[in-house]
């Protein structure tokens, strides 16, 4: 994790929870100091330089993430340096602009994320959309939703709702909530009811995870 940023804290700290060997690497001794007790390594270190990078064996790490946010030009050579030069197998940037976002595709980085921009479009869906819970974008204009179910929907079977012919989506999951007698007991897991079939009736509480284009989606019933 080169860059230790709000985001670039943020993801190291979660990728550390998560079992990930993290080394965080910044100019700034504030933020590997701040750092330093939740990854397994935390150095400060000039990403600009090769031999730096090298001394940490960050040639050896499965991906790199770049999240440089104030000096592009470092964010810049870094990219190229991990790609060119240490050949790592993944690279990903966090670009500032979409002009900036080019130009790190174009020197050869993996993928690139924006994630102020990301933030923007879910939460402008999630106020568009209420009963979306959460979407995953597959592809240009290609979707999975987490739908709360609409009202138009429940008591009935997936048979006489026939998403696919009426509304042009799949189905692919019911997350389901599960009652408990006791109030006291510890809160059940949700039932993932991972193969629906035909007569399979939706439930009041019921999340739909469905898949389809941007189009059809939007095309659901909302209330």
């Amino acid at each position: 994790m080169i860059g230790l940023g709000r985001f670039g804290m943020a993801l190291a700290r979660q990728l550390s929870k998560d079992g990930a060997e993290v080394i965080a690497i910044d100019r700034q001794p504030k933020l590997i100091e701040e750092i330093c007790n939740d990854v397994a390594i935390a150095v400060r270190l000039d990403s600009t330089k090769a031999a730096a990078l090298r001394s940490q064996e960050v040639e050896r790490a499965d991906c790199v993430v770049v999240a440089i946010g104030e000096n592009f030009e470092a964010a810049l050579l870094t990219t190229v340096i991990c790609k060119k030069n240490l050949q790592l197998p993944k690279v990903i940037c966090r670009a500032q602009t979409p002009l900036h976002a080019e130009i790190f595709q174009q020197i050869g980085a993996d993928e690139v994320i924006q994630p102020e921009q990301n933030a923007g479009e879910m939460l402008g869906r999630r106020l568009a959309h209420p009963r979306i819970h959460d979407y995953v974008k597959l592809g240009d204009g290609f979707t999975i939703v987490e739908l709360q179910a609409p009202s138009r929907f429940v008591g009935k079977t997936l048979k006489e709702i026939d998403l696919r012919s009426t509304y042009r989506v799949n189905l692919i999951a019911i997350r389901r909530k599960v009652e408990t007698s006791d109030a006291e007991e510890q809160q059940s897991p949700d039932l993932l009811i991972s193969v629906p079939g035909p007569n399979d009736r939706i439930e009041a509480p019921d999340i739909l995870l469905l898949s389809g284009s941007d189009t059809a989606l939007s095309n659901l019933p909302q209330g």
